[in-house]
């Protein structure tokens, strides 16, 4: 099956170069040194809960030039978000800097819109966004990663449909309705930078 129709059919939005290579090597740079915690799951409790089993990495703490930098770009490019989907939204999240080392991962799962969130703030989730800093390979290769694919999957497609690894590239922004189903699939090398948010 063509990438391009696995794209299609999972209706994806890929912005390729959202962030340019100088740009994401200076927030790369600048969070490897930077506070971080275990990133939380929500639906459990209203802030958020640790649980390993579920998710394991860690969320990373920008500067505040930074954080503003990718909150204002996201807000620019929620006009192309809601032309692309048909959809009205109003804004986004804070965005989430992580990092994901060897082993971790993020288990299938959907960020909101589908009712299993019983969090009101995760309920009017509509897209969701993850931004790559970092480049992905098959081989243990400079500063990149291995494993820590972005998988897409709907069991109730067609079998060729059913399954669906994203390949990725530093600077890459892709968005998704925010019921699919998705996870990241354990790291085997290198660190994994990247960014999430959500538009509402």
């Amino acid at each position: 099956m063509e990438t391009s129709e696995l794209i299609a059919k999972y209706d994806l939005l890929l912005a390729p170069k959202f962030f340019d290579a100088s740009t994401c090597g200076k927030i790369i740079e600048q969070l490897a040194g930077s506070p971080c915690t275990p990133a939380t799951v929500y639906g459990r409790s209203e802030s958020g809960a640790v649980d390993e089993r579920v998710r394991r990495t860690s969320r990373l703490t920008p500067s505040q030039t930074t954080l503003e930098l990718v909150t204002q770009r996201l807000l620019e490019y929620k006009e192309t978000i809601e032309q692309h989907f048909r959809i009205s939204l109003t804004d986004c999240e804070e965005p989430q800097f992580l990092r994901y080392n060897v082993g971790d991962f993020f288990v299938a799962h959907q960020d909101g819109n589908t009712g299993m969130l019983k969090l009101t703030t995760d309920a009017t989730r509509k897209i969701s966004i993850t931004i790559f800093l970092n480049a992905q390979s098959n081989e243990q290769l400079g500063a990149g990663y291995c494993g820590g694919s972005l998988k897409f999957s709907n069991y109730r497609a067609e079998k060729e449909y059913r399954e669906f690894e994203l390949p990725s590239e530093p600077g890459l922004l892709v968005a998704f309705r925010s019921e699919l189903t998705h996870e990241v699939i354990p790291i085997t090398h290198g660190e994994r930078y990247s960014i999430v948010s959500w538009y509402r």
